[in-house]
């Protein structure tokens, strides 16, 4: 059996594209900004550790396992050039670097995830304007977050403004 393939060449012939000479041709260029990306500075400051108190309002805890409440302050919305200050308590637990197996990981938007190994307040800078996403979790020997009730995993929204 005999087979046969045959090519089909075909040439496009742009009028607009061929001016005065052979090789003649016209490139529009436009330069797009891209967005301004956000780069945010932690500064871990000592923490003020008093044990966690949990919210009466939630519910399906156990006070007596692990679990973290996150402090923020009262308002969702802070000024460009003005700290945020994410403070949080745990109760019943130790973290990595005081001595336990536990580990705090925030983060914010879409950036990568952040560990916190001792018991600090993480100070956020270099905020843009917009609403940004806070997503603190306390993580267990696991590596997973350690769940206890609605605790444990916290998502907060903000609000940068112009100063």
């Amino acid at each position: 059996m005999r087979v046969t393939f045959t090519l089909l060449l075909v040439v496009l012939v742009c009028a607009g594209c061929s001016g005065n000479g052979d090789n003649a041709h016209t490139t529009a260029t436009t330069v797009v900004q891209p967005p301004p990306r956000q780069v945010l500075r932690a500064e871990l400051r000592p923490a003020t550790q008093t044990p966690a108190k949990p919210d009466p309002a939630r519910s399906n805890l156990d006070p007596s396992r692990p679990f973290l409440v996150l402090n923020l302050p009262n308002r969702n919305t802070f000024r460009e050039g003005e700290e945020v200050v994410m403070d949080f308590s745990l109760a019943n637990v130790k973290l990595r670097g005081d001595g336990g197996e536990y580990r705090v990981r925030y983060g914010v938007d879409d950036d990568d995830m952040q560990w916190v190994d001792r018991w600090e307040q993480v100070v956020l800078t270099g905020w843009i304007q917009g609403k940004h996403t806070i997503r603190v979790e306390l993580v267990g020997p696991d590596g997973w977050p350690y769940r206890n009730g609605d605790y444990n995993v916290v998502t907060r929204e903000i609000t940068i403004t112009r100063e």
